[in-house]
């Protein structure tokens, strides 16, 4: 397509949920409802139509060793591009991926800067590895360089005590999420265990990664404060294997894994049925390979929530959530177009027919 071209999306649009149209058109780069007068040159695409997805929980610029040099983050970027994802948000990563904002081709990110971690107490070459009494100034730190959210790593396995368990005092979340609210960012943290959520979420915490250790005594707490949860599925499925591997060495930390694993559809079906905001994320970028936003919204509806909801946490309602549009008049032209309808089979999303980036069809 030239820069003067106009693109044609027909068959049904999802504006959103309830707002199905038959036909969008691009010019500039920028959604139209109506046809342009005059309009020439027209490309056309058809079938379905959904906004870009969103993938709130990946990590552009990290591989299981730390940072990655440009040409693997460009990798790690157009994989997810080509599974529809055109809209990420980083949840922690050590390289600098500013320059991917000056690449039209490939996805928007949505960066939290590096992740805030314990001493000794997360994944060796990801962090800022500090102790409490730093970390109000870290996360100050980090809400000037991200995009508007902040990363802690809230609990992790405590190699005394054999198991997970929380990494920062009350006070100390108290004072650096204060902070982060008040430089204007919201903040989010790992955590797979229970005994660091309480005081997260009273401290005032936006966000919840993994959230596996939600009871049924925290999750009416999460309601309530509209503390949202990302809970990364595909890469929770990977517990029973990271258990085999910690068996002889902290026997208690693996059996704690799985028994989060086991339960994993039923906490996220009860926070979804309480009314607790729940978001598609991958956790690609560390271990977990790119691309597979599609595979998470399924787990999702395997967990219970219902189809066009799933779809919502990857789409309308997610990207609503991270403050970017949708496919309204005059927004960047970011849509993917399937086969068939995805509110009657989600997995149609893993077998994208086009991805229009910025207005233009990715090939």
């Amino acid at each position: 397509m030239s820069d003067g071209a106009v693109l044609h999306v027909k068959g049904r649009v999802l504006v959103g949920p309830e707002d199905v149209r038959d036909e969008l058109w691009v010019v500039g780069g920028r959604i139209c409802h109506d046809r342009p007068v005059g309009a020439r040159d027209v490309t056309t695409v058809e079938g379905w139509a959904l906004p870009g997805l969103v993938d709130a929980h990946c990590h552009v610029g990290l591989d299981a060793h730390g940072p990655v040099d440009a040409d693997t983050a460009e990798k790690q970027a157009r994989t997810d591009r080509e599974a529809g994802a055109l809209l990420l948000r980083d949840a922690g990563s050590p390289s600098d991926t500013r320059w991917i904002d000056d690449r039209a081709d490939l996805p928007k990110i949505i960066r939290a800067g590096r992740h805030i971690a314990r001493t000794r107490r997360y994944i060796r070459n990801y962090a800022w590895e500090i102790e409490p009494e730093d970390l109000v100034a870290y996360v100050a730190q980090e809400a000037r360089r991200g995009d508007g959210w902040v990363k802690l790593v809230g609990d992790w396995i405590d190699r005394d005590l054999g198991d997970l368990s929380a990494c920062w005092p009350r006070g100390a979340v108290e004072a650096a999420i204060s902070e982060a609210h008040r430089l204007g960012a919201r903040v989010t943290a790992h955590c797979f265990a229970t005994d660091c959520l309480r005081d997260l979420v009273e401290a005032g915490i936006d966000c919840v990664e993994h959230a596996t250790g939600l009871t049924d005594d925290l999750i009416p707490l999460f309601a309530e404060r509209g503390v949202a949860i990302v809970p990364t599925l595909v890469n929770i499925a990977t517990f029973p294997q990271l258990a085999a591997g910690g068996e002889s060495k902290f026997p208690q930390w693996s059996a704690h894994m799985r028994r989060l694993h086991e339960r994993r559809y039923d906490t996220v079906r009860g926070a979804y049925d309480a009314g607790i905001p729940v978001y598609v994320g991958t956790d690609a970028g560390g271990s977990l390979a790119h691309g597979l936003v599609g595979a998470e919204v399924a787990e999702l509806v395997t967990a219970g929530i219902p189809p066009v909801a799933a779809l919502s946490a990857t789409t309308w309602g997610a990207r609503a959530w991270l403050g970017r549009p949708g496919l309204e008049e005059g927004a960047p032209a970011d849509l993917v177009v399937y086969e068939g309808d995805p509110r009657a089979d989600v997995r149609v999303l893993t077998a994208p027919r086009r991805v229009v980036l910025n207005g233009k069809v990715v090939q």
